[in-house]
């Protein structure tokens, strides 16, 4: 179907920031379509299924609806449990039983919200396609990239969480939110009358709706406790305690360890095919290497030599400077100028340069601890 340059498919989840995207694209003269899209089967998750805060939750869908209702817009509904499974959910299950951190968003941003929309606005007849989310892109007139970079000045900034989105999916994608606050958001919905005006924000992982990562896992994976049961507690070499499941420790960790000790114990290393869980005092989390795969590049197509640039090595970390080089293989070796404290296989890596984000990749492995340097 030929694409209509008017025509824009918003995500819309139910809450404030999409919501609100969605009215103001309509309000700009485009021709909204919003679809809220359905990304886990409820019976098969448990928890609180009833859970308004998730994102993707039964009142989620139920508060779109009522926003598009009011626009006068039509409003779909998409069954993408499936591949969401497929592609999000598993990953996230066996990614906890290989020892790692998963972060399933930026695997969803991919290939559901982005991959599966852009393929449903090609059917609409859509150019566009548009989210709540805080972030901003543009097109660089000399490279011809599409470049995505920070909300500049915004607490609520959502570009790490972004740095898996490819050309194709940023330049058929509008931030109708870019230089906006949560606040000015909600005042937006206050101005167009939205009954979720005042609606709390979602935290959790929307297919764990009650943030019950141990029960999620009994529940997804039937012989857990064959694979991940109970286990060694180890610091310098020695046992220190037992655990009853490796998958419910990350790196960092310093609550729920069981241990007395006089010093405060965080958890180094979640070793998965020994099933022990490593300790030790906080400046055993100091380390100033690694290496990271999956590595997908937006400011540029390629990183030659060595680049400095600042990296993020979690969602609210500020990032710091790091020597930054690919390697033959296509990962990424990143070296920091100064120690960072808990860096954690699983978790997303994001370079930076200024405010662009240069790309991002998947942590793999700590190359070495250091103490100081």
């Amino acid at each position: 179907m030929k694409r209509n340059p008017k025509r824009v498919l918003v995500g819309m989840s139910g809450g404030v920031d999409s919501s609100v995207a969605a009215c103001l694209l309509h309000e700009q003269g485009y021709e909204v379509i919003g679809i809220t899209i359905k990304t886990y089967r409820y019976e098969d998750v448990g928890g609180n299924v009833g859970n308004d805060s998730s994102c993707c939750s039964l009142d989620g869908i139920n508060d779109a609806r009522r926003v598009c209702n009011a626009l006068g817009i039509p409003h779909y509904v998409v069954d993408w449990s499936e591949r969401f499974k497929e592609e999000v959910i598993d990953y996230f299950v066996e990614d906890y039983l290989a020892g790692n951190t998963p972060n399933p968003c930026v695997k969803c941003n991919r290939t559901i919200k982005w991959g599966e929309m852009i393929r449903k606005a090609n059917m609409l007849g859509a150019e566009w396609i548009a989210t709540g989310h805080y972030a901003n892109i543009r097109c660089d007139a000399e490279t011809g990239r599409y470049i995505l970079s920070r909300d500049s000045d915004n607490i609520k900034d959502q570009s790490y969480a972004l740095w898996g989105l490819q050309q194709e999916h940023l330049s058929r994608t509008l931030f109708p939110l870019t230089g906006y606050t949560k606040d000015r958001s909600r005042a937006d919905a206050e101005r167009f009358g939205l009954m979720i005006a005042k609606k709390p924000e979602s935290y959790e992982i929307c297919f764990i709706p009650d943030n019950d990562y141990k029960r999620f896992m009994r529940d997804m994976v039937p012989n857990l406790e064959e694979r991940a049961g109970q286990g060694d507690i180890v610091m310098d070499g020695e046992v220190i305690g037992s655990h009853q499941g490796y998958h419910g420790f990350t790196v960092g960790q310093r609550k729920g360890l069981g241990i007395s000790h006089p010093e405060p114990l965080y958890v180094l290393d979640v070793l998965a095919d020994s099933n022990t869980v490593l300790v030790g005092t906080e400046e055993h989390l100091l380390s100033k290497e690694l290496i990271a795969h999956s590595i997908n590049l937006i400011k540029y197509a390629e990183i030659d030599g060595t680049k400095t640039f600042t990296v993020k090595i979690r969602y609210k970390d500020e990032g710091a400077p790091a020597d930054c080089t690919m390697l033959p293989d296509g990962t990424l070796h990143v070296k920091f100028h100064e120690c960072r404290k808990a860096i954690t296989p699983g978790q997303s890596i994001v370079l930076y340069e200024g405010n662009d984000v240069i790309g991002g990749g998947i942590i793999d492995r700590i190359t070495h601890h250091e103490m100081n340097e």
